[in-house]
């Protein structure tokens, strides 16, 4: 019989093995399922222990640890302490957000990715704005619930959540979402009357849409839905993304209404809500990550990945990771639509090109569509105000240098700007602004960095994102081993949730027609 250090010393040796050999191993470990399982808790295990785990001993809301830093989720978490290294004045915000600006170097023609296409840029931006929420009046504060509770669609209230609920006990209309139908299919029900200024009574409890401004007009303003996220109408894609997530709720309660005829409408609400979050948890881990990670092996949402990990703790957002993810970058110039490309300023608060379109022509052409690379001298022009606010709300949460950080996730110093960037004139401005490798800030660093091969995102930012994403998302309540289960989602969840590894499966399940394979990825070919 082999104990517990056989099996510790045969894994350390196989995951050695791996590491150092070709796509063909991880490939086959993918395609045995009790290997594929075991190599996944260990790969994850690997990544969370980077950096130290949580709880933090500090938050945004001071420079030593209190009960209050350590139980006040109103402020932001921290990865690391202030720096306490003397260092000269950090240059003017202005200054530094020169080296985000794409039109400094290539006005014409962004650097586009080689990975990615826009649909992975749109659902980083749309997944992150469901729970990296930031308070207007005060920027080391937060009001985000710190899970991933899918707030983008239900809201982060219960109050939120019922003003979008049917709440009706007629047949074929139970446990359903408000929605209507525009040309033959289901969206959200609109958030604003007529004049395109006055909130609906009905959705009076929502959060309007963020930074929506007086000057948009009233014809765009109309479009607008009714959704939980205060950002989930920010541009079509994120509309399309909550779009998609709302037809299978109803499409769920449809299945589980006929399934059980006995359910009142809070059953049948409640088990849909816990089989989509579920889904967008898997959706996350085995679409998302897989795209960022550069790696072979195909991560898995798996329930019992973390059931014993020590660092499966309550969820708290960092404030550097709420920085890390202004991926402003992967914007392209224009968006490709039918009937002629739209400039991205232009192409905010509108969801009439999505009801054009339709939901599975809309998938498409975003997967069609590249996403600029990311990374410094590549961020459109109108977004560069978002870059220098992020600058400022790292200085304002006294953030420690860009090396404090890459030696607290594992990796060294660096010692030359050469070392943070091959690209000269990256190197240049950062010498001229900075003097020293090690002055340079936490913000500027993670977008200065070299693309890694294969890879969706630089180093330090996928070391970071690979920690905080899977120690947050995998520990979802419903992902505990003894929730997991018929109980909780019924059969036609369990079925769901084993039948769903890409944003494609669940397409194919709420529009009419075919969606061809690989035509709706986040991936390019």
């Amino acid at each position: 019989m082999i104990g517990r250090s056989d099996h510790d010393y045969l894994g350390s040796k196989l995951l050695s093995y791996g590491m150092t050999h070709f796509g063909f191993f991880w490939r086959t470990v993918n395609r045995i399922p009790p290997l594929a399982r075991w190599m996944n808790r260990r790969l994850i295990d690997r990544a969370v222990k980077r950096t130290a785990m949580r709880p933090y001993p500090l938050s945004t809301l001071a420079g030593y640890t209190s009960w209050e830093s350590l139980t006040d989720k109103l402020w932001f978490g921290r990865h690391c302490p202030a720096s306490t290294r003397k260092r000269p004045p950090l240059p003017h915000p202005d200054e530094v957000t020169k080296l985000f600006d794409r039109a400094r170097r290539r006005p014409d023609k962004p650097v586009e990715s080689e990975k990615s296409t826009l649909l992975f840029a749109s659902f980083a931006q749309w997944f992150t704005d469901g729970f990296l929420l930031t308070e207007t009046g005060n920027k080391l504060k937060t009001h985000t619930n710190h899970d991933i509770d899918f707030s983008s669609l239900y809201g982060l209230k219960k109050a939120e959540t019922d003003c979008l609920r049917l709440k009706s006990s007629t047949p074929g209309r139970r446990g359903r979402l408000k929605s209507q139908t525009i040309n033959g299919e289901e969206y959200a029900a609109y958030y604003f009357e007529d004049d395109g200024f006055t909130a609906k009574l009905e959705f009076q409890d929502l959060r309007p849409p963020l930074h929506l401004l007086p000057i948009i007009s009233v014809e765009k303003r109309r479009t607008l839905f009714a959704f939980g996220g205060e950002r989930a109408n920010t541009t079509p894609q994120t509309s399309m993304l909550n779009t998609l997530f709302l037809r299978e709720h109803n499409r769920l309660a449809g299945e589980l209404e006929r399934a059980h005829g006995d359910w009142d409408d809070e059953r049948i609400f409640q088990t849909a809500r816990n089989i989509v979050v579920v889904l967008l948890i898997k959706i996350v881990v085995e679409e998302y990550i897989n795209h960022i990670s550069p790696y072979h092996f195909r991560f898995l949402a798996d329930p019992w990945a973390v059931e014993k990990a020590d660092w499966n703790r309550p969820n708290w957002i960092a404030v550097e990771f709420n920085l890390l993810y202004r991926w402003h970058s992967l914007m392209p110039a224009t968006i490709q639509w039918p009937g002629g490309d739209v400039p991205v300023n232009g192409w905010i608060f509108n969801n009439a090109p999505l009801t054009a379109a339709g939901l599975a022509e809309a998938f498409a052409i975003t997967s069609r569509q590249k996403a600029c690379a990311l990374g410094l001298f590549n961020t459109p022009p109108d977004m560069l105000y978002i870059e220098k606010a992020s600058i400022e709300q790292g200085r304002m949460a006294d953030l420690g240098t860009y090396n404090e950080y890459r030696v607290a996730f594992g990796f060294p110093p660096a010692t030359t700007f050469e070392q943070i960037s091959e690209d000269p004139d990256i190197c240049r401005e950062l010498k001229a602004l900075y003097g020293e490798p090690d002055n340079v800030e936490f913000f500027v660093g993670l977008f200065a960095e070299n693309a890694r091969p294969n890879a969706a995102v630089m180093a330090l930012i996928g070391r970071f994102v690979a920690v905080d994403a899977f120690s947050q998302a995998l520990t979802n309540p419903l992902l505990a081993p003894h929730v997991f289960n018929e109980a909780t989602f019924d059969r036609i969840g369990m079925d769901a949730i084993a039948s769903t590894q890409s944003l494609a499966d669940i397409l194919r399940r709420n529009v009419t027609g075919t969606v061809p394979d690989g035509a709706v990825t986040m991936t390019q070919p």
